[in-house]
């Protein structure tokens, strides 16, 4: 059975259209928030509790954007849209998973195409995010 996994996605309005939360990994370059499903969790819970755990941010579950198979093999990713109050501009987050990281966020256009420095991963979730929201 493929892994399940849950991206939940905060987006904001900017001047140059919509913006999505993104940020960098120390080893891993620019990624979205994802976790992994749990036990007994809707995707939606799962995203709220991701996006606590991983960016101490709390929010609310507002869309099913649907999921997908095409992400990373032998996964399916399950894809949350979370309305948050007002975030900064960027900031940094140490998470207490992993042993540790200092995730540095910052917002993405979502029309603009991931360079190198994405994980394909998160480079294909950009497109299924794009396409969800179409």
């Amino acid at each position: 059975m493929p892994l399940q996994k849950v991206c939940p996605v905060v987006l904001r309005t900017s001047f140059a259209g919509r913006d999505i939360l993104a940020f960098q990994h120390p080893l891993a370059g620019h990624q979205l928030v994802k976790g992994t499903l749990e036990a007994g969790e809707t995707p939606a819970e799962a995203a709220l509790r991701e996006l606590a755990e991983e960016a101490g941010i709390c929010g609310t579950a507002s869309a099913d954007l649907g999921s997908s198979a095409d992400i990373d093999s032998g996964q399916i990713w399950h894809f949350v849209q979370v309305d948050t109050d007002v975030l900064s501009e960027n900031w940094v987050f140490e998470t207490a998973d992993d042993g540790g990281h200092r995730f540095a966020f910052f917002w993405w256009p979502l029309q603009s195409e991931p360079g190198l420095d994405w994980h394909y991963a998160y480079a294909r979730a950009l497109g299924h995010i794009r396409k969800a929201l179409a």
